[in-house]
């Protein structure tokens, strides 16, 4: 009886659905066309069957790590990108290799899952967000960077490469630029070491141009922490340290009360 009830409401369900998918091709097929035409192009019904067998947002696949390596990165970059990649490993006496003080941090194309509340996000807002960082697509042309952390000295490195799609002045990065990644990796940091936090201040003094293309280091450093508040300072750097670029203190908001 069981097994027979199951085999009727199946067949209702596809029942239901070709009904529904009819209606709605009847219906665009009688929507007026701009051109005034009482038709719809072959475009429109293509676009309406890609949006209806669309994969889901979370698919199986592994995510892009965009903190890699890619052909845009200079020398310089890679030289340093070597220089703190190396110290996150460590050989002992034995030929072991062990976690050393400083770690990579991955960085992906986007982090929002969940909107406030716990109410999930409109699946096509959602395959489409993107962290602010890693809007385009084309590697070189905007913000190529990574971040190491040290948790020992509470202190993280960013080796940062900025694209010609960020001219401000003729030739160098544009200031807000320049926020942007302070505010990313003094933000990453801050929720490193709390959970996830957000930004209540940012107070920047610009220093020195920095030319368009050239790489910098953004150092990072935890101040203190009270209650719910993170202090960072941060410096912006050319990329043998010689020249300051920038300097800025952040104060953050912890979300949640409980530490990570």
């Amino acid at each position: 009886m069981l097994r027979h009830s199951l085999h009727i409401t199946r067949a209702l369900c596809r029942f239901m659905a070709c009904k529904l998918s009819t209606g709605l091709y009847r219906n665009i097929l009688k929507t007026k066309h701009p051109t005034g035409d009482m038709r719809c192009t072959r475009s429109c019904l293509q676009s309406i069957r890609g949006v209806t067998v669309a994969p889901r947002p979370f698919s199986s696949s592994q995510p892009r790590d965009y903190s890699l390596p890619n052909t845009s990165w200079s020398s310089e970059m890679l030289r340093l990108y070597e220089h703190y990649n190396i110290m996150c490993e460590v050989e002992t006496e034995r030929g072991d290799k062990i976690k050393g003080q400083w770690s990579r941090l991955p960085s992906y194309n986007r982090f929002l899952k969940y909107a406030p509340g716990g109410q999930y996000l409109s699946k096509l807002l959602l395959a489409k967000a993107r962290l602010f960082t890693r809007n385009i697509e084309e590697q070189g042309a905007g913000f190529e960077y990574v971040v190491f952390e040290n948790k020992q000295e509470k202190t993280c490195v960013c080796v940062f490469q900025a694209g010609h799609l960020l001219e401000g002045p003729p030739g160098h990065v544009h200031g807000g630029a320049i926020a942007t990644i302070i505010d990313s990796v003094t933000g990453t940091h801050a929720t490193c070491h709390s959970g996830p936090a957000m930004t209540a201040n940012l107070t920047i003094n610009y220093r020195s141009p920095i030319p368009l293309g050239s790489v910098v280091l953004v150092h990072s450093s935890l101040d203190k922490i009270e209650g719910r508040k993170i202090f960072i300072s941060c410096q912006v750097t050319s990329s043998d340290g010689s020249k300051l670029h920038t300097e800025a203190t952040a104060l953050f908001i912890r979300l949640f009360e409980t530490t990570y």
